[in-house]
C-alpha cells in the first residue's frame, strides 16, 4: 500500500506574480492541469492559484511549473499581527512603481506629441528634443510592456502587451534610423505631410509622437485596472478587522489582564463589558445581555445571552456585564470561516477572458506575418529599401493597439464617474459582463430591504392617550441600552417630548423593565413580565392582558413583529409594535428590478412570518422566500440557484453577505452596510436605496455595451486600415495620425454615457 502521505490529497493557495491579463491566468492554469494529479483554479483578479494535488507532486513542483511558463509563484505569506486599538494598519504601495511609470510617461509625452502635430512648434532642432523626451518613455515607462512582451514570446504566446511593445519599438527604432542615418536630423526639419509612402523616401520622418503617446495612453489604461484589482482581497481583510484588537483575560487568581486578542487560548475565560467587541467565539459563564450581531450577521433584533449561551467573535455586547470561556479561536473561529468562505467564493469565480487579448492572441502573428509580407513584397517589386520598410512600419504603427487599450478603461472611467453622481459604484470591467445575463436577484432583508434597525411602528392603546403611553413608556426605556427599548425611546422622545426621569428602574433580562415614572407604577415588556404583577383590583389578582391588546398581540406576532406590553398601575393599558421597517423605496425598487427581467427572491435568517410579512409588503410572492437561513448557509442558497441554471444577482449589507456576495454572478453591496459586505460586492449602492440596485444594473448594462462598440470599431479600424498600409497608401506618420483619431473617436464614444439618468 502506498504511503498515506503520499497518495492523500492536499490543497494549497500560490501567490502568482507577473501576471498582465486574464491569458495569463488561462496560461499558467493550463500549465498546473496538465501535471499529474493536479487540478488547479488561477484567479487572475486576487493574483492566486488554488491547486489540489495528489501523488508525487510537491509544492516545490508546482512552484517550477509557474516559473517554467514565465510568471513567479509563492505560497502566501502569514497574516500580520492584528494593529492595536486605534493604530491606522501601515499598507505597501503596490501601484507606486506603475504611477511613478505613467507620471513619467505623461509629462515627457505631452511636448513631444504637440510638436510632432503643431508644424509652428517644430524649431530648428525639435526632432532631437523629442527623441531626448521620448527615450525614457519608451524605456523606462514602456518598459513592462517590453517585459511581458518577451516573457510571451519566450513561450510561443501573445497577448496586447506584444502589439504595445512592436508598435512603439518600431516606430522608436525607426525614428532612431531616420535621425542618425536618414534625413529626419537635419537642422530645419519639419514634418512632411504626406498620406502615401511615394512622396516621400521615410528617411525623414519620425514617428516618435506615437511612440510616446501610445505608452502614456495604455499606462494610464493599465494603471487605472491595476486599481480597481487591488481591492480584491479587501472583503478579506474587512472581515478579520471587524474583531476585537485587545482582550480583558480573567487569570486564575482573578486578576484582570489585557492582552492581545490573538494570545487566547481555548479554555481562557475573558471579560466583555457593555459596548464592548467580544473577542472570540465561547460560552457565557457569568452575566445576561442582549448581543448586537448586526454586524457579523445584519440581522436587526438583538440576541438575549444567559450563563450557558453561545456568543460569537466580533458582535458588540449591548447591555449587562459577561464573563465569556472560549471555545474557539484564530482560525476556528466562526468570523474566521465567514472569511474562508469569501476567499472560496471569488477563487472559484472563473477569471473573465478580455476580449482584447482574445483578439491579439490572433491579431499579433497576422500583423507580423502582414509587415513581413509588405516588406518582402515591395522589395521584390523595385521600390528599394527604404520604401518597403516604411511601408511595414507603417503596418505596424496602425495596427498598435492604442484604440484597443482605451476602449475598456476609458467607458469604464466614465461610467463609474457618473455612477459616482448616481450613488453607484462599479469595480472593475469583469463586473460588466456579468449585468447583462443575470435573470434572478436575490435580497437580503435586512438593511436592503428594510431599515436595519428597530422602529415603533404602531401604538394600540384602546382608552388611554397615545402621548401619555410613549411619555412613561419612553421614560424607562430610555433608561435602558437594549435596541428594542432604544427604539421606543426615540419614538417617544419625538412624539411626547421631554421625557421624566424614572425611579427605582430595574431591567429584566430577557422580558423588559421595569420601576416608577411620576408616581406611576409602569412595567413595559413581553407578556411574561405581568406575571406576579398585582392587578389593580387586588384580591390576589395578578395583572392579566384584555381581550382587545390580546387581539392586537395575536396580529402583531402573525406579522412577524415583537409585540411590548405596557401596564402602569396594576393594568396594561397598551400595546406596542416594534419591528425592522421596511423602506418606503423597496417596493419600487422590486418593480423596476422586474422591469429588468429579473425574479427577486427574499433571503434571511429571520424566521418566516416575519420574511413572509415583509416580502408581502414590497411586492415578492411567499413561494420567492427563503428564510431561516444561517449566514454560512447563504452561500450554499445563491449555489443551489446557480445550479438550476440561474445566472444570480445578490443584493446585501451585512458580513454574513460577503461570501454570498462574492458566489454570485453579480454582487451588489449596499453603501450603508458593512465594510466587508462593500469589499466583497462587485457594485456598490452607496445611497443605500435598493432602487439604486435597478439603476446600477442599466448603468453597468449600458457601459458594457459601451466598451463592445469601442472594440469593435476600434478593431474594424485597424482590419480597414491595415491593407492602405501594406498598399502603401499610409505613411507611417498618416498612420500614426489615424491611430490618434481612432483613439478620439473611442473617447468620444466613451463620453456619451455621461448623458446617463436614473429613472425618476
Amino acid at each position: 500500500m502506498p504511503h498515506p502521505s503520499v497518495t492523500a490529497p492536499r490543497e494549497i493557495e500560490l501567490a502568482i506574480g507577473g501576471m498582465t491579463c486574464a491569458s495569463c491566468a488561462a496560461r499558467i492554469e493550463k500549465k498546473l492541469n496538465r501535471m499529474d494529479g493536479v487540478t488547479a483554479t488561477v484567479n487572475y483578479a486576487t493574483e492566486k492559484a488554488k491547486v489540489a494535488f495528489t501523488g508525487l507532486v510537491g509544492v516545490a513542483d508546482l512552484i517550477a511549473t509557474v516559473e517554467a511558463t514565465g510568471y513567479s509563484a509563492a505560497e502566501p505569506a502569514p497574516p500580520e499581527p492584528p494593529e492595536p486599538e486605534g493604530t491606522a494598519p501601515a499598507e505597501p504601495d503596490e501601484l507606486r512603481p506603475l504611477r511613478e511609470r505613467l507620471v513619467t510617461a505623461v509629462v515627457l509625452a505631452v511636448p513631444v506629441v504637440a510638436m510632432a502635430m503643431i508644424p509652428a512648434l517644430q524649431f530648428p532642432y525639435w526632432q532631437w528634443l523629442s527623441l531626448t523626451l521620448a527615450a525614457p518613455v519608451v524605456t523606462y515607462a514602456a518598459w513592462p510592456f517590453h517585459r511581458a512582451a518577451f516573457t510571451n514570446a519566450r513561450h510561443g504566446a501573445a497577448t496586447m502587451d506584444t502589439l504595445i511593445s512592436l508598435g512603439t519599438s518600431a516606430a522608436f527604432l525607426w525614428s532612431l534610423w531616420a535621425l542618425f542615418f536618414g534625413h529626419a536630423g537635419t537642422p530645419g526639419m519639419t514634418h512632411p505631410f504626406e498620406f502615401t509612402i511615394s512622396r516621400s523616401d521615410g528617411a525623414s520622418s519620425i514617428y516618435l509622437e506615437a511612440a510616446a503617446g501610445v505608452t502614456a495612453f495604455i499606462l494610464a489604461g493599465r494603471y487605472f485596472e491595476a486599481r480597481s484589482k487591488r481591492s480584491a482581497g479587501a472583503a478579506l481583510r474587512a472581515l478579520l478587522e471587524l474583531g476585537a484588537k485587545e482582550v480583558t483575560v480573567i487569570a486564575s487568581d482573578g486578576r484582570e489582564v489585557t492582552v492581545p486578542t490573538a494570545r487566547l487560548a481555548v479554555g481562557d475565560r475573558f471579560l466583555v463589558r457593555p459596548g464592548e467587541k467580544i473577542a472570540t467565539d465561547g460560552t457565557v459563564v457569568e452575566g445576561t445581555s442582549a448581543v448586537d450581531t448586526s454586524t457579523l450577521t445584519g440581522e436587526s433584533v438583538p440576541v438575549e445571552v444567559t450563563v450557558g449561551g453561545f456568543v460569537t467573535g466580533a458582535t458588540l455586547n449591548a447591555g449587562g456585564r459577561l464573563v465569556v470561556e472560549a471555545t474557539r479561536v484564530g482560525s476556528d473561529t466562526q468570523l474566521a470561516r465567514m472569511a474562508r468562505l469569501v476567499e472560496d467564493a471569488q477563487n472559484g469565480k472563473a477569471a473573465a477572458q478580455r476580449l482584447a487579448d482574445r483578439i491579439s492572441a490572433v491579431f499579433v502573428p497576422v500583423v507580423l506575418v502582414l509587415a513581413l509580407a509588405t516588406l518582402g513584397v515591395w522589395w521584390a517589386l523595385g521600390e528599394g529599401w527604404t520604401a518597403a520598410f516604411t511601408a511595414a512600419v507603417a503596418v505596424l504603427i496602425i495596427a498598435c493597439p492604442c484604440a484597443l487599450g482605451l476602449a475598456t478603461p476609458t467607458a469604464l472611467l466614465v461610467g463609474t464617474g457618473r455612477g459616482a453622481q448616481l450613488g453607484i459604484l462599479i469595480k472593475g470591467p469583469e463586473v460588466l459582463e456579468s449585468t447583462r445575463k443575470v435573470d434572478t436577484v436575490v435580497l437580503d432583508k435586512t438593511g436592503t430591504v428594510t431599515t436595519g434597525r428597530m422602529t415603533l411602528l404602531a401604538v394600540h392603546a384602546p382608552h388611554e392617550s397615545e402621548t401619555e403611553v410613549l411619555r412613561l413608556a419612553g421614560a424607562l426605556e430610555h433608561a435602558s441600552e437594549h435596541p428594542i427599548a432604544r427604539a421606543v425611546a426615540a419614538c417617544a422622545a419625538e412624539k411626547a417630548g421631554p421625557l421624566p426621569v424614572p425611579e427605582d428602574f430595574v431591567n429584566v433580562p430577557g422580558l423588559g423593565v421595569r420601576g416608577v415614572v411620576e408616581g406611576h407604577t409602569v412595567v413595559v415588556g413581553r407578556e411574561q413580565l405581568l406575571a406576579g404583577v398585582p392587578h389593580a383590583e387586588g384580591q390576589g389578582r395578578e395583572l392579566d392582558l384584555p381581550a382587545d391588546l390580546a387581539r392586537a398581540k395575536a396580529q402583531a406576532e402573525a406579522a412577524g413583529r415583537t409585540a411590548v406590553i405596557v401596564a402602569w398601575d396594576g393594568r396594561a393599558r397598551a400595546l406596542l409594535e416594534i419591528a425592522d421597517a421596511v423602506k418606503e423605496t423597496s417596493p419600487e425598487a422590486i418593480r423596476r428590478l422586474r422591469s429588468l427581467g429579473l425574479a427577486p427572491i427574499l433571503l434571511t435568517g429571520d424566521n418566516r412570518a416575519v420574511a413572509e410579512a415583509v416580502a408581502a409588503e414590497v411586492g415578492i410572492a411567499a413561494e420567492d422566500v427563503i428564510a431561516e437561513v444561517l449566514p454560512e448557509d447563504k452561500v450554499d442558497v445563491i449555489k443551489k440557484l446557480q445550479s438550476e441554471g440561474r445566472s444570480v444577482a445578490m443584493v446585501g449589507d451585512g458580513v454574513n453577505d460577503a461570501a454570498a456576495l462574492a458566489q454570485a454572478d453579480l454582487g451588489l453591496a449596499m453603501g450603508t452596510g458593512t465594510d466587508a459586505a462593500i469589499e466583497a460586492g462587485d457594485l456598490t449602492l452607496v445611497r443605500g436605496d435598493l432602487r439604486a440596485a435597478a439603476d446600477a444594473i442599466r448603468l453597468a448594462r449600458s457601459t458594457l455595451g459601451t466598451i463592445r462598440s469601442n472594440l469593435f470599431w476600434a478593431f474594424a479600424y485597424n482590419v480597414a486600415a491595415l491593407p492602405l498600409a501594406a498598399a502603401g497608401l499610409l505613411n507611417p506618420m498618416i498612420a500614426g495620425a489615424a491611430m490618434a483619431f481612432s483613439s478620439v473617436f473611442v473617447v468620444g464614444n466613451s463620453l456619451r454615457l455621461r448623458g446617463f439618468k436614473a429613472t425618476a
